[in-house]
């Protein structure tokens, strides 16, 4: 049995003294309130405005991102069945309706509105699909006036003692299972992409949904959808305008608003763009769609959509750098990494300054993105054994889900760091944590993993 069935198998069996971060005697601000709500400090049962007796089965995860502030949380109701979904917590309960929650679609799936300050007049907490949700009103009064600095992203869960427990390589082993039952599952969604789309618009589609990034992901994919290779490759210079424009990200009509080289290029895109606009309107992806703030400037999407641009203008050479074998990983990155733009390599968006220097397309660790989420799995599809090449992959860089997901696994394990050094040890951690503890609603209580880690071998 392969590592990879041995994961699966193991997925279907289950469902120092610190000083005080905040002097005492003083009011406490929205962030340390929701640093001691996540800590538990306020406790686990209380009672909502309208009466209801909530109990506080698992505090989840501490969103740092736009959205609710916390995540992946578990409540019961009237000691009824456990509710699953997000909590916000306001220093007043009106904040709901002036921060925009009501109208937010992130915060549809909130069980929770907790606030400290009531106003005179009675505030309900509706979604945007006019949900009602329920509040509860805390009192910091109520707090111990000790407070820890260090509160992580997530709370350790039960499965760092065995985890703890045991040998390197059985962990590793562990995660190596996981992190093949990924790939396979990632294998088997392109080859069913290949099929219905054939070579080059799943690829194109699958680096634009890479090129995303989380935040852009949606956007990316619906311009890679709505704008197909098959329709840009004809276009030749003028494919750039055309997804610039298809982005959305030409509508000002004023090019006064550019300074000196940027309005030239956008003069360039605009004029390109113009002859296209009134047949491909209905094809403009809606502002909405898009987030253009929380993310490095460097990650800026309109940069990314200079890449991807630069990517569809040279096709032909990207697909010789992929070729059909594993050896091609090399090739794919020198290729991404050698793409060029000689406005975007200096410039973070369309209305900044010059940059004081000149700046890559597409760093390293999205490279390593692509070749472990589009390329190799694209390899597998086509029957290449990837395997050898995936798991030799390093890691670049780590983001706030993944040490999420190892806080909850390895909570202070000083070895946690050398599991999440290869991105298949990174994909294979980020498994482990959607198929356990984002399944579960017991606060670890209930969740298998534990006891089926100590029957791995």
């Amino acid at each position: 049995m392969s590592l990879a069935d041995r994961y699966s198998e193991l997925r279907a069996c289950g469902r120092v003294h610190e000083r005080q971060l905040f002097p005492p005697r003083r009011d406490p601000g929205e962030l340390e309130l929701q640093a001691r709500w996540f800590a538990g400090d306020f406790g686990k049962q209380f009672r909502s405005v309208c009466g209801k007796e909530i109990e506080v089965v698992q505090f989840g995860t501490w969103n740092r991102e736009a959205g609710p502030d916390f995540q992946n949380t578990a409540i019961r109701i009237e000691g009824g069945e456990v509710l699953r979904g997000s909590v916000e917590f306001d220093l007043s309960d009106r904040s709901w309706e002036t921060h925009g929650h009501a109208t937010n679609p992130s915060f549809e799936d909130t069980v929770l509105h907790v606030f400290v300050h009531a106003s005179e007049h009675a505030f309900f907490t509706r979604t945007p699909a006019h949900r009602n949700v329920l509040q509860v009103r805390v009192d910091p009064r109520a707090l111990p006036e000790s407070f820890a600095a260090n509160v992580p992203l997530a709370r350790p869960g039960r499965c760092q003692a065995p985890l703890h427990g045991l040998p390197e390589e059985r962990v590793r082993g562990v995660l190596d299972g996981a992190a093949e039952f990924r790939l396979q599952r990632k294998t088997a969604r392109l080859r069913r992409m290949l099929e219905m789309h054939g070579r080059d618009e799943t690829l194109f589609q699958e680096l634009a949904a890479a090129l995303g990034y989380k935040q852009n992901k949606l956007p990316f994919t619906l311009l890679a959808q709505r704008l197909p290779l098959a329709t840009l490759r004809p276009q030749g210079e003028e494919t750039e305008a055309l997804l610039f424009g298809g982005a959305g990200f030409l509508e000002a009509p004023d090019l006064s608003v550019y300074a000196g080289e940027t309005r030239t290029y956008v003069r360039t895109l605009w004029d390109r763009w113009w002859p296209h606009r009134d047949s491909m309107q209905r094809l403009v992806l809606p502002a909405a769609l898009w987030r253009l703030g929380g993310a490095r400037p460097l990650n800026h999407p309109q940069r990314r959509l200079g890449a991807l641009a630069a990517v569809a203008g040279d096709w032909s050479g990207f697909i010789h750098s992929l070729g059909e074998k594993p050896a091609a990983a090399g090739a794919v990155r020198k290729f991404l990494l050698g793409i060029r733009h000689p406005f975007w390599e200096q410039h973070y968006t369309l209305t900044s300054a010059r940059a004081p220097q000149q700046m890559a397309m597409i760093g390293a660790s999205r490279v390593a993105e692509i070749l472990a989420n589009v390329v190799l799995p694209f390899l597998a599809a086509r029957g290449v054994e990837v395997w050898p090449a995936y798991a030799e992959l390093p890691a670049q860089l780590t983001n706030r889900r993944l040490e999420t997901a190892v806080t909850r696994l390895f909570g202070g394990d000083p070895r946690r760091r050398q599991f999440v050094r290869s991105v298949a040890h990174q994909q294979g951690l980020l498994q482990i944590y959607e198929d356990f503890c984002l399944q579960d609603g017991s606060d670890c209580a209930h969740c298998p993993f534990p006891e089926q880690m100590q029957r791995w071998s």
